[in-house]
């Protein structure tokens, strides 16, 4: 069996996206000289691109990058219409660029040409647009806990091993989990050992004694 190359048939569009406008490229099979178009983040020019790739009468193929949440809107109106969306790596595309223009420069016409070149070659990845196949909410929340969790490991680690060990280099023990709740609080209220020292001990331990919490031997361990 032969395999048939389906991108010689194919219209080839490129997106650049950005906040306000995108920057479009088309190649059509045949043509050397390819079509250049900047559309506004407005419904009004999605559905003026969505026509001028119609009239063409050939397979629709649109490659872009992922950026923010800016694609989305663009992304769905254009999947609605029927187009074959394909997803550009942001890594894939800046090496890209490198290789085709010796250079890391980015400006918007230079990639969209870039991705261009990915679709002609196939370096592209599937789309699949969340708010059509349902997981638009469950996509968001794992993101959104994805970074929070690794922002908390990453102020953790950082309280661990630049803050403690400078100001608090006694109190590492105390940064177990089961205790991690007030000892970030009482980090907050006391951040440097002159907030402590500037009291007397009976002062600072009246002062303390809601921060940490209900503890065994609360006032020997504030002592």
């Amino acid at each position: 069996m032969t395999a048939t190359d389906t991108t010689a048939s194919t219209l080839l569009v490129a997106i650049d996206i950005s906040k306000h406008r995108h920057e479009v490229l088309i190649g059509a099979p045949g043509k050397k000289r390819r079509r250049r178009l900047t559309i506004t983040n407005t419904l009004d020019d999605f559905r003026r691109l969505a026509a001028i790739l119609m009239d063409y009468g050939l397979p629709v193929r649109i490659g872009f990058e992922a950026t923010g949440n800016y694609h989305r809107p663009l992304a769905h109106h254009l999947g609605q219409a029927g187009f074959d969306l394909k997803l550009v790596s942001s890594v894939g595309l800046a090496r890209t660029r490198e290789a085709l223009h010796n250079s890391w420069d980015k400006n918007d016409p230079k990639d969209a040409q870039v991705i261009l070149r990915m679709l002609e070659i196939g370096a592209v990845q599937f789309f699949h647009d969340p708010l059509a196949t349902g997981v638009a909410d469950i996509q968001e929340l794992s993101k959104t806990h994805e970074i929070v969790s690794r922002s908390k490991t990453e102020l953790w680690h950082r309280i661990l091993t630049h803050y403690l060990p400078l100001y608090f280099p006694e109190a590492e023990r105390f940064h177990r989990s089961s205790r991690t709740d007030w000892f970030l609080a009482f980090l907050e209220k006391y951040p440097t050992p002159g907030m402590i020292t500037a009291m007397s001990k009976e002062v600072f331990v009246a002062d303390a004694w809601q921060v940490v919490g209900r503890k065994v031997s609360k006032e020997r361990l504030l002592s």
